[in-house]
């Protein structure tokens, strides 16, 4: 078969076998939208969220590449699932590059120990939340849009802005007073990553839970992390590409009828739909070489630490904008293209194959091809890299 994971990665292999889990009732999950708490569950008692979080924590210090894999095993099933495990290390990284030495003990330990499950609620488009100083803390009220994750979540990233204007984020339970998870995404793809609205009702946030300050400067190193959520994304593509390949070439080869006028007696034998699937399986191939390129990218550039050059990132954020392009195109067109090689029995709800296609065309919409496009044909023309910035 093709696209089959690599064995000798015991994170990988885990993950394999929770997608084959993930996948028995992936399609019904998908038209129920709401929470997928029995696939947390799983998730969690697998090990897999404290993955990435380096040893010294109690993780397992694994590589973006093995992570990034992951995203995309999970995304052959269910993008959902694959989206809040990758969103689950922005929060997690965000502690590495900017907390302090208490916090990263405190959460990165304590996170480790018990696979806890990161989202966040702190959209930088939507200022949309406010807080005012106390003694001890602050107060906060108002809402964020797009709070992935948070419907599912132990710990959740917040954001809200000062009185200047000032954008601040701390790390809080989730079932903390006053966060309400308003559980109103009704997104066309991606049913159940709860991507909705969490209002802020005079909730308490410590001195002690903010993530640094926003006279802290942005270094080469910590502002990977715009890097590590356009890898979630694009891997996202890459896994819904690979997974309705797969389910398509099953449904073709026992499922699918020869067309009237083909001259064949089964649906394989007919040239034209050999030659796209072949073409199909050809692009697929290719995006997913571009992404593991770019996950290797991100791989030495986060290696760097804080020695991080601004072309060393600039090169990774290449990488990773490249593949982002071609992994969203091809998963668009795969998810699309594969239902005029099934055949139109194909095409029903129950067979759930437009899932993959949704969950495609609801992500690519955060991230324009045609600005990245640009960000890639200034570098090429003239060296210049793109400013790190949200989404670059």
């Amino acid at each position: 078969m093709p696209f089959e994971t690599d064995a000798d990665d015991t994170l990988l292999a885990k993950a394999a076998e929770l997608r084959r889990a993930f996948h028995l009732d992936a399609v019904d999950r998908d038209k129920q939208g709401g929470s997928p708490i029995e696939q947390i569950r799983l998730l969690k008692a697998s090990g897999l969220p404290s993955a990435q979080i380096a040893r010294e924590y109690g993780g397992q210090g694994a590589s973006w590449l093995t992570i990034l894999r992951i995203v995309r095993e999970f995304a052959k099933t269910d993008g959902s699932l694959a989206h809040l495990f990758g969103y689950h290390h922005l929060p997690l990284n965000l502690i590495l590059f900017r907390g302090s030495a208490a916090q990263k003990e405190k959460w990165l330990t304590g996170s480790a120990a018990g696979n806890w499950i990161w989202s966040n609620s702190g959209n930088a488009l939507s200022k949309t939340s406010s807080g005012e100083k106390t003694a001890t803390g602050w107060i906060i009220n108002g809402s964020r849009p797009f709070s992935s994750g948070t419907h599912v979540a132990d710990y959740i990233q917040i954001s809200w802005e000062n009185g200047d204007g000032a954008r601040l984020t701390a790390a809080v339970p989730a079932d903390r007073d006053g966060i309400v998870i308003v559980n109103d995404w009704d997104g066309i793809g991606q049913r159940q990553t709860g991507s909705g609205t969490v209002r802020f009702v005079n909730l308490e946030v410590r001195d002690d839970e903010l993530i640094s300050s926003p006279d802290v400067p942005l270094t080469p190193y910590s502002s990977l992390t715009s890097l590590f959520q356009q890898s979630v994304l694009l891997n996202v593509f890459v896994g819904s590409a690979q997974g309705v390949l797969e389910e398509g070439r099953g449904y073709t080869t026992t499922s699918s009828r020869p067309w009237v006028y083909s001259g064949v007696e089964r649906h394989t034998d007919d040239p034209w739909i050999k030659r796209h699937y072949g073409d199909l399986y050809i692009r697929t191939l290719a995006a997913t070489e571009l992404a593991d390129k770019a996950a290797r990218s991100l791989d030495a550039a986060y290696a760097e630490g804080s020695s991080l050059t601004a072309a060393g990132r600039g090169a990774a954020a290449i990488d990773v904008a490249t593949a982002n392009i071609y992994a969203g195109e091809v998963g668009l067109a795969v998810s699309s293209e594969v239902f005029e090689v099934m055949g139109a029995r194909s095409a029903t709800t129950a067979n759930g194959f437009d899932r993959f296609w949704r969950n495609v065309r609801t992500h690519t919409l955060h991230n324009p091809a045609e600005y990245k496009k640009r960000t890639i044909g200034t570098w090429l023309l003239t060296g210049e890299f793109p400013v790190p910035a949200i989404y670059r």
